[in-house]
């Protein structure tokens, strides 16, 4: 970054840059509350809505993938619009997307229509998109070497809504009770004023807007409209061996876990466990993914990228291999779920961290759209799967087979760190930080 740049009327100089950060992160870790929470909220019943929308529990499956597959699909448009006017404007559109979508879910079950409530799930799913591209706004601003633990935090914030969320679903359920309105859809019609909350507060206060300002900061020669453009983005990461590694490590520890934390339920349920224990374990995992993401970022910042990368495929491969041999023992699966929330919250900071090193800062908004849609697509997909390989294998094949996804990770980390201790010159790109650690 340059030592001035100017935002609107505002000008930004280094002497203004960390207080400037310090609200920018305030910001976005008020609205991750909000859209966690507001997520959380309507997710939680979304499985029961669609059975009794639908009438068959066959089709109950269909209404969280609807929303798995919205997040993915809505990734790159949210993209488009952040890289056009900035972070600001592609927030708010996706919570108020996000809103509109909780609304049409509502409609939907008041109606008895259950493709119209499908079409309200992947709208949901613009609020997950606005919660995942929250973390990348976090690095928009901070040094090279702090840019993990400043998206950790953001992704740490997570945690509030993850956990408040299911709780106040009974509360809403009950609140709609006058209203016609079935009481699994309650949730959704609060999860829609959240967002709406949660769109005020971004675009009140988050002014300036982070990318805009790193924009202005930047070197002239990555100011262009060119530079910013998604085409550009693509070819940034396509030409860059580290940010592909990024994209891999991401992709792969969530639909390692996605795959892995959706069947868990019906193999504790399986070996006789009941719904408050299955509720614990999935707790335990929510704050494995969230609770310890700080610590992530610290390591990532400190160690580099690459170990904490290398540190998330370990993690994930010991959590499979614990859930994998547990059979009946719940105490095992619930440490390997655990486990697997702590590999994933690896794998997501330094795969985020490692990307925005990666790539010139102005194809940074266009890569990280494109790093969520690929985590989400894929995830999708493995989680479909993963319901065939249960029903037709079991659920220790279904984490061996997860296994066999972390052996390119781990190659790639390795043929990357040699890369870079023989002294590879890829080890940064423009915009990538001199002093970032990246191996």
């Amino acid at each position: 970054m340059t030592a001035a740049g100017r935002v609107g009327s505002a000008p930004v100089d280094a002497a203004s840059l960390p207080a400037l950060r310090r609200r920018t992160t305030a910001v976005l870790v008020a609205s991750q509350i909000l859209g966690g929470l507001g997520v959380a909220t309507g997710i939680a019943l979304a499985a029961v809505l669609a059975r009794q929308v639908s009438g068959t529990e066959a089709l109950s499956g269909l209404a969280p993938t609807a929303t798995v597959a919205g997040t993915a699909v809505l990734s790159m448009p949210m993209a488009a619009v952040m890289n056009a006017r900035g972070r600001r404007p592609g927030l708010v559109l996706a919570y108020l997307v996000g809103a509109l979508g909780a609304a049409v879910v509502v409609v939907a079950a008041r109606a008895g229509n259950f493709p119209l409530l499908l079409c309200g799930m992947a709208a949901f799913g613009a609020a997950s998109s606005a919660n995942l591209q929250a973390r990348f706004a976090a690095a928009d601003l901070a040094e090279p070497d702090g840019r993990a633990r400043a998206l950790s935090n953001v992704v740490w914030a997570t945690t509030v809504g993850a956990v408040l969320g299911p709780n106040i679903a009974a509360p809403a359920g009950r609140s709609v009770a006058g209203l016609g309105i079935a009481p699994a859809a309650g949730p959704f019609l609060w999860a829609a004023a959240i967002f709406v909350v949660a769109a005020v507060v971004v675009a009140v206060l988050l002014r300036p807007d982070p990318l805009l300002t790193a924009r202005a900061l930047a070197p002239e020669e990555e100011r262009s409209p060119q530079a910013r453009s998604l085409r550009a983005g693509l070819a940034a990461v396509a030409a860059s061996p580290r940010a592909r590694l990024a994209l891999v490590t991401v992709a792969v520890s969530h639909t390692t876990m996605v795959s892995v934390m959706s069947m868990t339920p019906l193999d504790l349920a399986h070996h006789g466990a009941g719904i408050d224990l299955i509720g614990l374990v999935i707790s335990g995992h929510i704050a494995g993914m969230y609770a310890f993401a700080p610590l992530m970022g610290r390591l990532a910042d400190r160690v580099g990228r690459l170990p904490v990368a290398g540190l998330a495929a370990g993690l994930l491969a010991l959590a499979l291999f614990l859930a994998g041999t547990a059979g009946g023992s719940h105490g095992r699966t619930a440490l390997g779920l655990f486990v697997l929330g702590l590999g994933w919250s690896a794998g997501l900071v330094s795969g985020s961290a490692l990307l925005t090193d990666s790539v010139p800062q102005s194809a940074r908004a266009a890569a990280q759209g494109l790093c969520d849609l690929t985590m989400n697509t894929s995830a999708g997909l493995g989680g479909a799967i993963a319901g065939l390989v249960v029903a037709g294998a079991g659920y220790a094949w279904l984490n061996a087979a997860a296994a066999a996804l972390l052996v390119p990770l781990a190659a790639l980390v390795l043929l990357t760190r040699h890369r870079n201790e023989a002294g590879d010159g890829s080890a940064a790109t423009a915009g990538g930080p001199a002093g970032a650690r990246q191996s």
